[in-house]
């Protein structure tokens, strides 16, 4: 990769640009003296990403040079450069492996689902409108009846057809396991027919009961078949947040949440486990200000990348000014800190429910304590962090 990056340096001189030409070419040389720190190249290979991070207003701009072993090994090798950093290829090993799908089915219609890792996919959904029991004027009681089981092997059957198409890609199935719920016995009926292709049929690993159709109903079914689907990231980011919501109602001395709060109490050591969201856009800024200690210069502060290539700070309460020293996302510092902190971390995603209303309600960042501690004066203001609404957005 070194030769292939000194041939890249030399193709950066034909650049017309002046500021690109000087970027590149930057970016180049010290990725270069970045991969000097390593001998050999890592297990699982070495990903660098390397370039310019300029502020919302475009005035200021910051070196941001990363480098990490993946936790899966890469496949492939790849050079490139452009205005964004390439993620891309990453994508796949940040994907969990296992794949289910999901048929609610029920009297007013059905939804086609899928659940892989922390992402919950609709993908397809139709209503019908089966016929009733009740008698209508000049049919018989059997006729009825009859009207009414060809209505349902009709809708059971489209549910079959469309349920081949979606979970059957080139003649094999593309899900490890398929659950099938519903409020009535529809959904019995389809696994025990013989209108369900016979390998989707062997991959039903659970059928459920549930109340509602549709998108509740899969939420539901989701949540019933938790043991089942124990190893995913979804039903586990639900487990983990569902633990601190009944933490919050019992009023518990053992959590904290906000960011300042839940970061106070995390550079004192005294956070067990903490909660993160995993696109919150803090920044850790470590400030020098005069007549503060070291631990009072450390600020949290929102806004991506403008937070992050800020060179002074000024404390809106008391006025004061100070330079900006060190700068780090704050998910990123916590990755690299959390061991040293004596402390688990959790990054969790808004996907689900729960986890939709832990980043609204509780600002996406929260502590289960190693004991009770003290209680220390709180900054987090729910409105703060997204304007959230208790009646409106915690169901």
């Amino acid at each position: 990769m070194q030769k292939k990056l000194l041939d890249e340096l030399g193709k950066a001189s034909s650049i017309q640009s002046d500021s690109n030409r000087q970027s590149v070419e930057e970016a180049i040389k010290s990725t270069r003296e970045r991969l000097k720190l390593y001998s050999k190249a890592p297990k699982n290979g070495l990903v660098v990403y390397c370039g310019n991070v300029y502020s919302e207003d475009g005035r200021s701009k910051k070196r941001l040079t990363i480098d990490f072993e993946p936790f899966k090994p890469v496949n492939h090798s790849l050079y490139y450069c452009g205005e964004r950093f390439n993620v891309e290829p990453l994508r796949d090993l940040v994907e969990d492996d296992e794949r289910f799908g999901f048929i609610v089915v029920d009297g007013y219609g059905a939804l086609f689902a899928t659940l892989q890792g922390s992402v919950k996919n609709v993908l397809r959904t139709f209503k019908v409108n089966l016929p009733n029991k009740q008698k209508h004027g000049g049919q018989s009681a059997s006729r009825i009846s009859r009207n009414r089981e060809i209505a349902r092997h009709d809708y059971l059957k489209k549910v079959a057809e469309t349920a081949k198409n979606i979970f059957i890609t080139d003649d094999k199935v593309n899900v490890v396991g398929l659950i099938l719920a519903g409020s009535a016995d529809l959904k019995t009926h389809l696994a025990e027919s013989e209108m369900l292709d016979q390998r989707l049929a062997k991959k039903v690993i659970k059928i459920v009961d549930v109340s509602y159709g549709f998108g509740n109903g899969l939420s539901e079914a989701i949540r019933l078949s938790a043991g089942t689907l124990g190893s995913l990231k979804y039903v586990q980011e639900q487990r983990l947040i569902s633990r601190f919501f009944q933490e919050v109602n019992v009023d518990s001395p053992k959590i904290v949440f906000g960011v300042e709060d839940t970061m106070r109490m995390a550079e004192m050591s005294l956070v067990k486990t903490l909660v993160v969201w995993e696109g919150n856009d803090y920044a850790r800024l470590r400030v020098r200000m005069p007549g503060l200690s070291e631990a009072e210069n450390v600020i949290y502060l929102r806004g991506g990348a403008s937070a992050l290539c800020a060179r002074n700070y000024k404390d809106t309460k008391s006025g004061a000014e100070g330079e900006v020293v060190e700068s780090a996302s704050l998910n990123d510092w916590l990755l690299e800190n959390h061991k040293r902190l004596g402390m688990e971390l959790q990054l969790v995603s808004d996907k689900s429910q729960e986890g939709f209303q832990f980043v609204k309600g509780f600002g996406g960042c929260a502590g289960f304590l190693k004991y009770a501690a003290p209680v220390l004066e709180t900054t987090f203001n729910a409105k703060d962090e997204g304007g959230f609404d208790l009646e409106a957005d915690f169901i």
